[in-house]
């Protein structure tokens, strides 16, 4: 059972009532209210998205009476009847959680209070921690270790020292306290001109209410004789306010497993509600918060044009346990951009901008930009001065183009989203804002424009840069005081964060600055050759159509090949068109020719336009090298990407792939040095199944394909066939990424039966295998996520939706991801020990690129055999696991000739 994830217990009716007055009374077309609707389940979206659960509930109060009305006939006698306004909106409110996915209880004869103390009791009993989301104080009785009250409303988290500052008595006295002050709201009597600060003071005089009761003659005073007429009511009031934690329910904790949203029905209420916003983003737009109830505080911006400014801001920055900086710039490429201004913050809500490079007419006098960087030099460039940003890997490499190395990174704001969930969503400042903070930030078009009326911003307006540069840093600091509570506390992602995304940093920044050479002219060459070949693939295509046409369009190449040629539809598209996808035409590729040629036209287009034409234009002015930007929080298993260029696809089973890699090249006395990790995620997949025979068949160094054949096909390795090496290499691979027996019978070319024959035999021999998928599937189910062997976490939305064809993609990655993250965490770890080499023996050795599972650098010619054997040693010491970690190690002049 998974007790790592908190149970998550929402208090639906307190929420109701407190949305219902909070929020400004929205209604849709029809003239039906939906303000608490509104806010109710932008507060239900908030939870979710802040604390990931795998199990919560949602409770309301039943219709009718409880039995609490048979105590006391008077109970709530005083309230006035739900508003007219709000119970039209309970039943839609009902209908829109069980869309949602979400458990909901409605227990009749108890409250939702008795239901939440029964649930809460139940789940710690069990393990489980518990979240209580309310705005009621009698749940306070209930917090204990492991069981926390949250106030979305408010933002305000009580544990058990926070419900005692609160109400000055600890939990276990909370029953007490409300009874001595009793509840107007809920006509419970207590004592007649006792207030909270009295009753404090009683209960820490005497203990309890008990003793306060035993002890009422000694009490001096009118309050005194209010107590002692107050005996005859107080068990009664005691009784009332005492949360049941004993209600029979037909559902446990375990039960309450969050649930897919049932999209179709869901899409029908919005559409009904008119939220727009939440249709927007279910239909795939941008995530829309829903309002906060409380309005943000003031914000306190300030500009700084003065050298006393300066000082006092410096003085803070230095006296601070951590500040949030950011940059802003003349350009969005890392290499050539240079500062146009700094701002920082200490506190939420205050932050300030330095501009230093403004340049329109009627500018203010700005502090001189090179003797001010150089007055923040020592600030900047001090390690043990903390520093958090977001993607400060851009910041790094922009303040080196003026001599600064930024050091002391401790948090990054963009990195501590995606650790705690690289799939909830873009991990952008402003998108983080909106589904984290509530806040609509500034963004640049705002200040810049847009399109080709987008100025640069050395050419904004103070008083318009000033605020959206100062929000950066403010908003940053916020974040970080958002996400650094519940990473901390996560000790998996925590490591993943601290040791290797953070310092994974500068690396990278280093990586990207060094850039990488490649050969013009070659590529030049190149480009001429793919359009003479993509030439002879289109007069082969008209010969074979009758007819020319661009094999470029979807619309025609549907016209020829399914209007014309007759050839069967495999799959529609929405509009209920034939499709021309990439894994459509791969299967029609089988059996028509082509197809087949659209898809080699196709690909050498890609390589053409891509990178052929593409990276001599990518070339930098200064350096005469291409410079890619990686990026640490895209790829949601950990992996690594690349763009401007993308160096991660380069494909290297073609004869042009290889081509292109041809012409990264070394520089004159240097060599390339490519160092890949050999069937990685197979060997990870043993480590992690601890199946015997996988976990035998690396050690003794066998060819794993090979053996996997011989497992399989019941023969002896030394008689494997090519054919039976290739269906093992196929099963292998496909069972990794959870290919079905039907996709391996395409894949492979036979039929379905023969293909899962292949699987049943596979898995018989290495039953470990099978045992790990099922316990991985069932794993990932209950907890939401899956994790890699370093602590990553991978969640997972869909693993539980209500759709067959989504549910069964999630299992697939949940098998994938641990073996893909933990094959990431490892090359991050080889790229950390190997930069640390070079940085404290300055070898003669430069890492270059990093492409999947393989590392690639420039080193001196005479280097080469010291080198090869360093960087084996330590991407070997990467990780310890059950099987050895295999690196293949080449040398050439280009990155091809290192692979020959």
């Amino acid at each position: 059972m998974n007790t790592s994830s908190p149970l998550i217990l929402v208090d639906g009716s307190s929420y109701l009532y407190r949305a219902f007055h909070a929020l400004p009374p929205l209604t849709n077309s029809r003239g039906e209210p939906t303000g608490a609707i509104y806010g109710v389940a932008g507060m239900l979206r908030k939870l979710i998205g802040e604390y990931q659960p795998s199990h919560m509930a949602v409770i309301f109060d039943a219709k009718g009476r409880t039995f609490r009305d048979d105590l006391y006939a008077e109970y709530k006698a005083h309230r006035p009847p739900m508003p007219e306004e709000l119970s039209a909106q309970v039943a839609p409110l009902h209908a829109l959680v069980q869309a949602m996915g979400i458990p909901m209880l409605v227990v009749a004869g108890v409250e939702a209070d008795d239901v939440i103390g029964t649930l809460t009791r139940q789940a710690r009993r069990a393990g489980m921690e518990v979240i209580i989301s309310t705005g009621d104080k009698d749940l306070a009785q209930l917090v204990e270790p492991g069981v926390t009250l949250v106030n979305t409303m408010n933002g305000t988290v009580m544990d058990e020292a926070g419900v005692e500052e609160k109400f000055g008595v600890p939990p276990a006295r909370i029953v007490d306290y409300l009874t001595l002050v009793g509840d107007a709201v809920d006509n419970v009597p207590g004592v007649d001109k006792v207030g909270p600060k009295t009753a404090v003071k009683w209960l820490k005089a005497h203990g309890s209410l008990d003793e306060i009761m035993a002890r009422a003659d000694e009490i001096k005073g009118k309050v005194g004789e209010n107590l002692r007429t107050a005996l005859a009511w107080l068990p009664l009031s005691r009784e009332l306010v005492t949360v049941r934690c004993d209600v029979a329910l037909d559902r446990e904790p375990l039960d309450l497993q969050l649930q897919g949203a049932d999209t179709s029905q869901l899409r029908e209420l919005l559409a009904h509600l008119e939220f727009r916003q939440w249709q927007a983003e279910l239909e795939g737009g941008e995530p829309v918060p829903e309002p906060d109830p409380d309005a943000a505080p003031e914000v306190r911006y300030e500009t700084i044009l003065e050298a006393e400014q300066l000082e006092r801001w410096m003085t803070r920055l230095a006296e601070a346990p951590l500040f949030a900086f950011d940059t802003e710039t003349t350009s969005l490429d890392y290499m050539q951009a240079r500062v146009v201004g700094l701002s920082f913050s200490v506190t939420p809500h205050e932050a300030a901008y330095l501009p230093l490079a403004h340049d329109y007419g009627d500018v203010p006098d700005q502090l001189p930009l090179d003797e001010t960087l150089e007055k923040l030099r020592p600030l900047l460039e001090d390690p043990d001065r903390p520093k958090l940003g977001h993607h400060l890997k851009y910041d790094r490499n922009v303040l080196l183009n003026h001599g600064i190395e930024l050091r002391g990174i401790t948090h990054d704001t963009m990195l501590a989203s995606y650790v705690l969930n690289s799939t909830a969503g873009r991990h952008d400042m402003d998108s983080l804002a909106q589904r984290c903070l509530g806040l609509k930030t500034i963004h640049y078009e705002d200040v810049a424009g847009k399109g080709a009326k987008q100025i640069p911003f050395s050419q904004v307006r103070l008083d318009e840069a000033a605020p959206y540069a100062a929000e950066d840093a403010d908003i940053t600091l916020r974040l970080h005081r958002h996400f650094w509570p519940r990473l901390k506390d996560l000790e998996g992602q925590r490591r993943i964060y601290e040791t290797l995304e953070i310092p994974l940093v500068p690396v990278l920044s280093r990586m990207e600055r060094t850039g990488v050479l490649v050969d013009p002219e070659l590529l030049f060459t190149q480009s001429h050759e793919l359009a003479d070949r993509m030439g002879q693939i289109e007069r082969e295509a008209y010969d074979l159509a009758g007819a020319a046409f661009n094999l470029s369009s979807p619309k025609q190449i549907q016209e020829i090949l399914f209007e014309r040629q007759q050839l069967p539809v495999i799959r529609k598209t929405p509009k209920g068109q034939p499709s021309t996808a990439e894994d459509v035409l791969e299967q029609l590729a089988l059996d028509y020719p082509l197809p087949r040629l659209i898809l080699a036209h196709r690909g050498l287009s890609k390589l053409k336009s891509t990178y052929t034409d593409r990276l001599p234009e990518r070339i930098d002015r200064d350096t005469g090298r291409v410079h890619t930007s990686y990026h640490q929080a895209v790829a949601s298993t950990g992996r690594l990407s690349s763009s401007e260029p993308n160096l991660q696809n380069i494909p290297i089973r073609t004869p042009e792939g290889r081509r292109i890699r041809q012409a990264f090249v070394a520089p004159e006395g240097r060599r390339i040095l490519a160092a890949d990790y050999s069937q990685i995620e197979l060997r990870i997949m043993a480590h992690l199944s601890g199946d015997r025979g996988l976990l035998q068949a690396f050690a003794d160094g066998q060819d794993i394909h090979r053996a996997t054949a011989g497992e399989v096909f019941g023969v002896g390795v030394e008689a494997v066939t090519t054919e039976q090496r290739r269906a093992a290499k196929a099963i292998n691979f496909g069972l990794i990424y959870g290919m079905s027996a039907f996709g391996l019978a395409r894949q492979l070319g036979i039929d379905r039966g023969s293909a899962q024959d292949y699987v049943d035999r596979y898995f018989a021999r290495y039953p470990g295998v099978k045992a790990y998928m099922d316990g991985t599937r069932e794993q990932a189910r209950e907890q939401g996520y899956v994790e890699t062997l370093f602590g990553r976490r991978l969640h997972l939305p869909d693993i539980r939706a209500r759709n067959a064809q989504v549910r069964a993609q999630a299992e697939r990655v949940a098998i994938n991801a641990p073996m893909q993250g933990t094959a990431a965490d490892i090359i991050k770890r080889a790229m950390l020990a190997v930069d640390g080499w070079i940085q404290a023996e300055s070898p003669g050795v430069t890492m270059i690129m990093q492409v999947h599972d393989e590392l690639v650098f420039e080193v001196d010619a005479a280097e080469v055999a010291s080198a090869r054997e360093r960087i084996t040693a330590l991407m070997c010491g990467a990780a310890e696991l059950d099987v050895p970690l295999l690196v293949e190690v080449g040398v050439g002049d280009n990155w091809d000739a290192a692979h020959a």
